[in-house]
């Protein structure tokens, strides 16, 4: 199983045009949001149909660029995760929206803690795979906004701009793989415990990432996850 991992797409169209090749050979598209370029909400839908044009199976959030109410046409897509818990070939996908707050001037800034209520749903669910001890064996986490870490949430030396209430999250129910952006300095892999945390970069730079899994006694393994760039 293999999956293409796109975030901060900013109006880009054309780049995702020159993913071609690669959407024929995954299985899946994780995209961490902000379809939309800085101050220009209007940029947002022809990226989100381009998209949704190229592969079938799209598992996405939105980020602080995007308008809030635009998770509608990315719902109406049948392509949101936000809020929401999706279940596609033995994984389990959810989904948080927006950046927190910092500078006020992008349209979805939201509160640390209302950002992580985004991922309730993981707590609620009837379907749950977890242990015994509440840690998922099928889990993967698509946030916007990054937790805090050693990369993939630093604009620059010394300064992290994720979230310790998403990491301490991470750390108790142990998702395979938690897909971020935001950050476009952050394009990195690292783990949180063993969950592996991706901020691919921004596709509007032409950054991305590639994720491998395979089965291993009934469970998807994480086996591969490298950055790319066209």
């Amino acid at each position: 199983m293999k999956f293409l991992v796109i975030s901060d797409m900013h109006g880009n169209v054309e780049n995702l045009d020159k993913l071609d090749d690669v959407f024929k050979t995954v299985d899946g598209v994780l995209c961490a949001g902000d379809y939309a370029e800085f101050n220009k909400l209007e940029t947002a839908k022809p990226v989100l149909e381009k998209l949704v044009s190229k592969h079938e199976s799209i598992f996405s959030v939105i980020g602080n660029c995007d308008d809030p109410e635009f998770i509608g046409e990315v719902e109406n897509q049948d392509a949101s995760v936000h809020k929401t818990l999706v279940f596609h070939e033995g994984f389990a996908i959810a989904g948080s929206s927006g950046g927190s707050v910092f500078t006020n001037t992008t349209p979805n800034e939201r509160e640390e803690a209302d950002l992580l209520t985004d991922f309730q749903i993981v707590e609620n669910s009837t379907e749950s795979c977890a242990d015994e001890n509440g840690k998922w064996s099928n889990l993967i986490l698509i946030s916007h906004n990054p937790p805090k870490t050693e990369k993939c949430d630093s604009p620059c030396e010394g300064v992290h701009a994720g979230s310790q209430m998403l990491t301490d999250f991470i750390k108790e129910k142990a998702p395979v793989l938690v897909v971020t952006g935001h950050i476009h300095e952050g394009a990195a892999i690292e783990k949180i415990d063993n969950s592996t945390v991706i901020n691919p970069g921004p596709l509007a730079e032409g950054k991305y990432a590639l994720v491998d899994f395979e089965k291993k006694n009934g469970e998807w393994v994480l086996t591969n996850a490298e950055l790319c760039k066209l």
